[in-house]
């Protein structure tokens, strides 16, 4: 099974780039983040007509999250992250493909730090944690997908000392992000690339793709009940380099299933 995680920075605009990345790889399950649209503005019958069923959490202008599903209905367990009734923003949904139970996300930017916003990304990241272990608890075959904004260490940054009070690479959310890992869960892509400096995002600013000037924001998480049929974990750099890009690459991992 092959899962991707696609920040898509705008699915209106970027539709025609997104179909043919998906004609191109045929991932079984992409998750979907940063629609800019409504509820009512999904493309639903243009990835119908490219062979993917959908659920998606929309909002007007920002946020928004998808779970596409190649050949089947995803279904859906849940819609938004608990912890906070209030929270009318798009960012958290889940579905259920084939018995593994893919959370697909998109955390919270977060700056300027310190202000409003920091505190909001973590308040939402002690949600996803406390989430988290309870999924972890219940046994299912987890992944959490998405654009998680955090660069976890040194190695997930061009240069560190330039971001060291940018929201997505201050201690505290780095902190938060180590204490997701330590109740169990797998980083794919780092455990597939441990020493290597790859990247998930490249800013549309200072030739920042050209330069290779990139972070590492897009992680896909695995359950202890997933890790060991990991075989692959890759990005999809080139996507960045053509005409209209968003801003960052689709990252996937390979799992083994028949060998769980």
């Amino acid at each position: 099974m092959r899962i991707a995680t696609f920040n898509i920075n705008g699915i209106g605009s970027r539709l025609p780039a997104l179909l043919a990345w998906l004609e191109e790889t045929r991932p079984d399950m992409a998750c979907l983040q940063e629609l800019k649209a409504p509820q009512e503005k999904f493309p639903e019958a243009a990835l119908r007509d490219a062979g993917y069923h959908a659920i998606w959490h929309g909002q007007k202008s920002w946020n928004g999250v998808a779970i596409l599903a190649r050949g089947q209905a995803p279904q859906e367990v849940r819609r938004g992250l608990p912890g906070d009734d209030e929270d009318g923003q798009s960012r958290y949904i889940e579905a259920a493909v084939d018995g593994v139970l893919v959370a697909c996300l998109y955390l919270p930017n977060g700056n300027p730090a310190p202000g409003p916003k920091f505190d909001y990304k973590l308040q939402w990241f002690e949600r996803l944690i406390a989430h988290a272990a309870a999924l972890l608890e219940s046994g299912t075959p987890v992944v959490l997908a998405g654009d998680f904004n955090v660069m976890p260490t040194e190695l997930d940054v061009y240069k560190p000392e330039r971001w060291v009070n940018d929201a997505l690479f201050r201690p505290e959310t780095r902190a938060a992000f180590q204490r997701l890992l330590a109740q169990g869960w797998c980083d794919a892509l780092r455990h597939m690339h441990p020493g290597e400096r790859i990247y998930t995002f490249w800013d549309y600013f200072r030739n920042a793709y050209a330069r290779d000037a990139g972070l590492r924001i897009d992680h896909l998480l695995l359950s202890p009940a997933l890790a060991g049929a990991l075989r692959a974990a890759e990005v999809d750099r080139d996507v960045r380099g053509r005409d209209k890009p968003s801003d960052h690459a689709p990252t996937w991992i390979e799992l083994d299933l028949a060998g769980r």
